[in-house]
């Protein structure tokens, strides 16, 4: 397990990861860091637990908008077979 340091808005936090995990964390660490940032320019200084929670329905509202990813062929391979292995399983 590995401890890296976060920056977010002019703050430090230690946060643990897996090995091999450090250079993810951070780079999820600059996305934060840099939502949070638009966010106190556009509405100004905020308590930290108000800046918290408008960073996390911002971010929760990205990931819930986000279009969704179609599926490869391999996945669609992978649902047919699955589909006809519990066919076979159910006798149909």
């Amino acid at each position: 397990m590995s401890v890296v340091t976060i920056p977010i808005v002019n703050k430090n936090y230690q946060m643990g990861c897996e090995d091999g995990q450090e250079a993810r964390l951070v780079e999820l660490g600059r996305i934060v860091d840099a939502r949070a940032r638009e966010i106190l320019d556009k509405i100004g200084p905020l308590p930290e637990n108000s800046l918290l929670a408008t960073l996390c329905i911002v971010l929760a509202d990205s990931v819930h908008n986000r279009p969704a990813t179609a599926a490869t062929d391999s996945d669609l391979r992978e649902i047919l077979a699955r589909i006809r292995e519990i066919k076979h399983k159910i006798g149909a």
